[in-house]
């Protein structure tokens, strides 16, 4: 079979010091729907939690772990640095410049890189963001957002921007990217990258910074786990997967996660990428209407149900009897 390009960012995953603050901050603050609220299947006394989009699609949502007595993370080379988030237009990053004013969301206020109108911001565990405007955007097209979220539709956010990749071996990664994931640089500016994939776009772009004097980086809560990229079907996963190998790249092998079927490389030091398909999605075993308001389980752990249940402490993710003012 020959080989498809990705299609572009389908997840990030990163780590949370608490389940119940990170869905405080998404819902409340970044006005993203809670699409699943599940365990991470290695570990089921960790809670998994994946914001998104209206209804879930790929290319729009941010994941948790909460992995219990994880140490704090530290910042540094050698990491996947920030995660992006779309929003429509220009007028949108001022509108959440002033929204992060209000709620106390420290900022770096309106940048732009690449051409595009950015805004950095951190949550309550230093993880690091960033919104992006799709103005001046083509290619990869955004999801829709969260209907009856807290955030004016025309401002909100609607998927997944370039991720930021940070290290102190930058011909290598540009290589291994260009060659083995098949990007290709379309800009630089100083010391980043911009590598795209695809129909390329916010939401096919992975922006690389060369820095060799800050120290290794150290995963924990506030840092990313990792980034998976979309393809269509498990017979692209295989074929990539031996695509992988053919490179002298270890693999996972073929992983069902059951909302998708996933591949998991370890393409750089600490830096692990997911590849995997777009389907079948989140909308599967629960109505659109309440997405995310129970305990969900794939079908090989629902047997243990009972047993998570009284290893994960109870979050109230109930929203659909409440209405969100826009605000």
């Amino acid at each position: 079979m020959s080989i498809k390009e990705l299609k572009g960012i389908h997840h990030v995953t990163a780590i949370t010091s608490s389940a119940e603050k990170n869905y405080e901050f998404f819902t409340h603050v970044l006005g993203m729907r809670l699409v699943k609220k599940t365990v991470n299947q290695d570990d089921i006394q960790t809670y998994h939690l994946f914001f998104a989009d209206d209804t879930g699609s790929p290319g729009t949502d941010m994941t948790f772990f909460d992995f219990p007595g994880i140490p704090k993370g530290n910042h540094g080379t050698n990491e996947i640095s920030k995660t992006s988030f779309r929003v429509p237009s220009d007028a949108a990053i001022d509108y959440w410049a002033a929204r992060f004013d209000r709620l106390n969301v420290k900022h770096k206020g309106v940048q732009e890189q690449f051409g595009k109108k950015t805004i950095s911001f951190v949550d309550f565990d230093d993880q690091q963001y960033q919104l992006i405007s799709d103005e001046q955007d083509s290619g990869v097209e955004a999801g829709t957002p969260w209907q009856h979220g807290p955030v004016p539709l025309e401002y909100a956010i609607t998927g997944l921007g370039p991720l930021f990749v940070r290290v102190d071996r930058f011909d290598y990664f540009k290589e291994m990217l260009e060659k083995v994931l098949l990007f290709r640089e379309t800009a630089n500016e100083k010391s980043f990258h911009l590598f795209e994939v695809g129909e390329g776009g916010n939401g096919a772009s992975v922006i690389v910074e060369h820095n060799t004097f800050l120290p290794q980086a150290q995963q924990g809560f506030g840092t990313v786990h990792h980034a998976a990229f979309r393809l269509e079907d498990k017979d692209m996963l295989d074929a990539w997967d031996e695509r992988m190998r053919s490179f002298g790249f270890q693999t996972s092998g073929f992983v069902d996660r059951f909302f998708f079927k996933s591949l998991y490389a370890r393409v750089a030091p600490q830096i692990l990428f997911e590849f995997a398909t777009d389907g079948p999605g989140f909308m599967g075993d629960e109505p659109y209407e309440t997405l995310g308001e129970k305990l969900s389980l794939p079908p090989f752990l629902e047997p243990k149900r009972e047993e998570i249940e009284q290893k994960v402490r109870p979050i109230d993710t109930v929203r659909s009897t409440k209405t969100f003012k826009k605000e």
